[in-house]
């Protein structure tokens, strides 16, 4: 399994690392030989796309400069943890109505034209859960369902693009027990995060067999 953490927060902090923690957690009870590939973008950050970095996907090999060599290996070696993931696990939390930068880098380097994305997507079928955590609310109905970004871009992505099964497991709410504002909201949040970790449970033991 490929596990992705892009929260900024630490595990106590973060509803979206908590729940792919449970996750992952389940994953192995039902695979302990299985083999888990974890990276966490807060703490180690993978390089933004390059002009080098990304005009080397386009171009032959052997013309690469030295330059567009070192940034394509770096690529590549992401792309092939990917492409040899039976079940990738991303934590995704909203900020600013969208995904943090460095969730994001990590995925302008592991969408290739003609390899990973295309007609013929490398990762195509491969399984992603995608834990969208989110401070208040954006479901259908909402008020703020008009800026729900998150859900939308990775679907769009992982689902259309690249070819993969796309699940999500949506904990919402979470500044509820923080904020007095939201007080009232409490309740929502504790059925959502219970939700929450019900679906991982679910999912994740699903995957494993």
């Amino acid at each position: 399994m490929l596990h992705i953490d892009s929260s900024v927060f630490p595990a106590e902090a973060s509803a979206s690392r908590a729940v792919a923690a449970a996750f992952r957690s389940h994953w192995q009870e039902q695979h302990p030989h299985g083999t888990v590939v974890h990276h966490d973008l807060a703490e180690r950050p993978v390089p933004h796309i390059t002009a080098a970095a990304h005009t080397a996907g386009f171009a032959d090999p052997a013309s690469h400069t030295p330059e567009q060599a070192a940034a394509f290996a770096e690529r590549i070696r992401l792309i092939e943890e990917l492409e040899q993931a039976d079940a990738v696990l991303i934590g995704a939390p909203m900020h600013n109505f969208s995904i943090p930068s460095t969730l994001k880098a990590w995925m302008d380097n592991v969408i290739l034209m003609g390899r990973t994305a295309g007609d013929a997507p490398s990762v195509k079928g491969i399984p992603v859960t995608i834990v969208a955590s989110r401070g208040g609310s954006y479901g259908p109905g909402t008020p703020r369902e008009p800026y729900e970004y998150v859900q939308n871009y990775l679907s769009a992505v992982f689902g259309d693009m690249l070819g993969m099964k796309v699940d999500f497991i949506v904990p919402e709410l979470t500044m509820a027990p923080h904020n007095p504002a939201m007080t009232e909201l409490v309740p929502l949040y504790e059925a959502s995060r219970d939700r929450a970790f019900e679906e991982a449970a679910a999912q994740a033991k699903r995957l494993a067999a």
